[in-house]
């Protein structure tokens, strides 16, 4: 993977830029891929006809408004209902069967941006009779994306992409069994809400909340640098219970994580791994 170089004043005023916002606003992106981060906010800049990133810093410090539509160009809420069915499908014929010997269990999807993810879940148990003994956690750093996620409501234009996707991930009905389309819309079912709790996570700063049994976070960590992935591939060892599952995203891998030996593959190639008896308090000291 090549590795972008940027100017020095511009890699300044975006380390200015973002600890501004994280001081401002306690939004943590400091850790955040730079060049991703440098794409991202060029976008920015053109929207808000600055021309440099300090011009966008007195902007965002200064405007809630732009700061919240920055927020849109800072976090990813690019994805859509059973992304990679493959990895669905893995789940549900690999990871289910363990999981349906749990009395009640915790799912943790970190990074849920819009909901796709979450809704694909929620779904998928419910075809395999897990949704009343389940619990899901859906965070994001985005308050805008928790909300289109919880509304549940995405446009007519998506849906025959996100039922292919369901049927190849093993859909054991119609998608349109789970929603309701209107005015260019589909609004998933309420019911499918049901079990679920959104909520503002950063993986930056916050720590972990809940024991979980399955955490999806998938394509989250690509945005990240070393040491935030390893920060984050913590906080998913220590939610973990012994035997829980990890999925990641297809361009996502343990191997360089100080926390690699925490993880035990299950499904390589589908990015499914599962937790071992590895204490992490070991792999912190040995970092």
């Amino acid at each position: 993977m090549n590795e972008e170089h940027f100017a020095p004043h511009e890699d300044l005023e975006l380390d200015l830029l973002l600890e501004a916002l994280f001081r401002h606003y306690h939004y943590d992106f400091r850790g955040y891929s730079r060049g991703s981060l440098h794409r991202r906010l060029a976008r920015a800049q053109q929207r808000h006809g600055c021309e440099s990133l300090s011009q966008l810093q007195h902007l965002a410090l200064r405007d809630q408004a732009v700061f919240a539509d920055l927020m849109g160009f800072l976090t990813i809420q690019v994805s859509e209902m059973f992304r990679d069915p493959a990895y669905f499908r893995a789940l549900r014929e690999q990871v289910i069967p363990h999981l349906k010997t749990y009395p009640s269990l915790k799912v943790w999807i970190a990074g849920c941006a819009n909901g796709e993810e979450f809704y694909s879940l929620a779904i998928l148990f419910r075809e395999e009779g897990l949704e009343d003994r389940t619990i899901f956690y859906c965070t994001d750093i985005s308050p805008a994306a928790l909300q289109k996620a919880e509304a549940g409501i995405y446009g007519l234009d998506r849906i025959a992409q996100f039922s292919e996707n369901h049927r190849l991930a093993g859909g054991r009905a119609s998608l349109s069994d789970y929603y309701t389309a209107a005015y260019g819309a589909a609004v998933f079912d309420k019911s499918l809400r049901r079990r679920a709790v959104f909520a503002e996570h950063n993986l930056a700063s916050d720590s972990v909340f809940a024991e979980a049994q399955l955490i999806s976070s998938r394509n989250v960590l690509i945005y990240f640098d070393r040491a935030l992935q390893d920060r984050a591939l913590g906080l998913f060892g220590e939610s973990l219970v012994r035997g829980g599952f990890l999925g990641l995203g297809s361009k996502e891998t343990l191997r360089f994580s100080r926390y690699s030996d925490a993880f035990a593959d299950f499904d390589d190639h589908e990015k499914i791994y599962r937790r071992n008896l590895v204490d992490l308090k070991g792999l912190d000291h040995a970092a």
